[in-house]
């Protein structure tokens, strides 16, 4: 698992890279609901640009990470979704609890 995080203002992005399947989904989990709590954005991007994979518990990520922003009244918004977690995204219905975005500027 690795991450990069950065604040603009009100929007905290967080850039994931790799591949996001059940060894390290609970740490991504954990990570991203830590910096939301710290931060307290308004929004909070989830960058998929460089993830490769996703499978089952990627979707627990998008979840869990919506129910934190949800909990400060925020919004989150995914960007950069290659083909293969786009199909499972999709395939779940997460594209239409979550904006997907392919840039946010």
């Amino acid at each position: 698992m690795h991450f990069t995080s950065f604040q603009e203002g009100d929007k905290l992005t967080i850039a994931l890279t790799g591949e996001i399947d059940h060894h390290c989904a609970k740490a991504y989990i954990q990570v991203i609901a830590a910096k939301i709590e710290t931060y307290m954005p308004e929004i909070c991007v989830l960058d998929f640009r460089d993830v490769t994979f996703v499978d089952s518990s990627g979707i627990a990520v998008v979840i869990n990470a919506l129910r934190s922003m949800s909990q400060i009244e925020g919004k989150l918004l995914l960007t950069g979704i290659s083909p293969q977690p786009m199909r499972v995204f999709r395939a779940s219905g997460l594209d239409k609890l979550v904006e997907i975005r392919e840039a946010v500027s």
